[in-house]
């Protein structure tokens, strides 16, 4: 049976080696003596649990360094395991780690036999947690090998993928643009019994309004100039399989009555021809349009619109998908990380507070885009906000006081200022709106060099 790997965080050489001592029988034990190693650690080896000891260098004295360095194993791995060691004096200290995520503290000095229970515990829920989300990411991406997502939004959308897909009914997707309505709709396709036959996508704005009939239901020969042999539509195509139209809000009004026709009858006519050719196409459709509104405006069908949504599934922006973010992120990583030959490990703890806080307006299409630019451009072994693009006021100042962060931005704003000037005092306080002693004054609080 594969043992776990347990990380001791001890400044202490000692007491370090006393650890290991104890659990090299039954765990794989790393050592770390400060918070960047052992974060580093928790990178490279994303051990399961972790012994922590708050009072590390070089703020002996104080919690600080390790409630900080509990909160970056965290934003790396959720599921880590941390056993928080404190002195008998400083519970106050060990009750703050298990609110901020640890899973238990044990006082100094260490009893081992109650350490090994703690450790087994801890142990066990991480494999449940573990197996677990396992479960779900392989039910989640069972047929669905484009699509990743464990969020509870991502989970509805695979539970409507399988209702959908045993019928027939046309479904119409919706969502912001990049949240991969194409994607569900093959989904959708592969779950379904005609998963043998086409998928046929067509763009409804992609293609010029006087050639765009011509695609979905052919033409005969000589129908136009340029018609020089009988051709098949996207329609025809899509025989005993599945019609996909991507933008439908942008279909043109003469097209949409054609459309309905072909949705009520189940027949099309070619461009220049006579005879009706029966069809047998499940419909599907896509929007990122507001299509009431659309029929408000008299640029939509109201009777097509209802004969395409007979099934709306709604596709959620990747803001509201949680830790999805990370997890898409990081799957993208690795497959441009091989495509490319570099040995990228993940990201930076201020790159994960960063994908996290941004609110992704191009959704999956833009995360991807960054983080393939990101992989091309890094230099390091992890992908900081910088390589991504995402260093912004929110990133840079999370986690302080706002006196703090206010002070910090007067000051850069001050400097930045004076620079533009070449240290002009007057030309500066009139661009800041402040009188002259002002800013001198500002000067030597923030001690600004001219």
């Amino acid at each position: 049976m594969e043992r776990s790997t347990v990380l001791v965080v001890e400044d202490d050489p000692e007491i370090r080696d006393h650890l290991k001592w104890a659990l090299a029988a039954k765990y794989v034990v790393l050592e770390a003596d400060n918070r960047s190693h052992a974060v580093d650690l928790v990178h490279q080896h994303r051990p399961s649990l972790v012994t922590l000891d708050l009072g590390l260098a070089p703020f002996p004295n104080d919690a600080s360094e390790g409630l900080a360095a509990l909160e970056q194993f965290l934003v790396i791995d959720p599921l880590i395991k941390v056993v928080v060691m404190t002195g008998n004096t400083d519970r106050e200290n060990a009750l703050k780690a298990v609110q901020a995520g640890a899973f238990d503290y044990i006082r100094k000095p260490i009893q081992l036999n109650v350490l090994h229970v703690i450790l087994e515990r801890a142990g066990l829920l991480y494999t449940l947690q573990q197996e677990n989300l396992d479960r779900q990411a392989h039910w989640s991406s069972e047929d669905f090998s484009d699509i990743q997502g464990k969020s509870p939004a991502m989970q509805r959308i695979f539970a409507m993928i399988r209702r959908v897909a045993a019928t027939d009914v046309p479904v119409l997707i919706t969502g912001e643009s990049g949240t991969g309505k194409s994607l569900i709709a093959r989904a959708i396709h592969r779950a379904s019994a005609r998963n043998g036959a086409s998928f046929i996508a067509i763009n409804c704005g992609a293609i010029p309004e006087n050639l765009l009939e011509s695609e979905l239901f052919g033409h005969e020969k000589g129908a136009f100039t340029g018609a020089h042999i009988q051709r098949k539509g996207r329609i025809e195509q899509a025989q005993g399989g599945v019609l996909f139209l991507d933008e439908i809000g942008d279909l043109p009004l003469p097209l949409q009555v054609k459309l309905l026709h072909v949705l009520q009858e189940q027949r099309i006519v070619r461009v220049g021809g006579r005879e009706e050719i029966a069809v047998d196409a499940r419909v599907m459709a896509a929007t990122n349009r507001d299509l009431h509104s659309a029929i408000q405006a008299g640029a939509f069908r109201e009777d097509l619109f209802y004969r395409l949504q007979v099934v709306t599934l709604h596709v959620p922006p990747l803001r509201e998908r949680g830790d999805d973010i990370v997890l898409l992120a990081q799957e993208i990583l690795q497959r441009g990380a091989k495509e490319l030959r570099k040995k990228l490990s993940g990201f930076t703890t201020d790159g994960l507070k960063a994908l996290k806080a941004h609110d992704w307006p191009g959704n999956v299409r833009e995360l991807e885009n960054r983080i393939k630019r990101a992989v091309v451009m890094a230099d390091g072994q992890r992908l900081t906000s910088d390589d991504l693009e995402l260093t912004s006021v929110a990133c840079r100042y999370q986690g302080q006081r706002l006196k703090d962060v206010r002070h910090s931005l007067e000051k850069e704003f001050i400097r930045k200022t004076l620079a533009k000037y070449g240290g002009n005092i007057t030309k500066t306080a009139v661009e800041l709106g402040v009188s002259r002693p002002t800013l001198h004054s500002l000067l030597t609080k923030y001690a600004i060099e001219r």
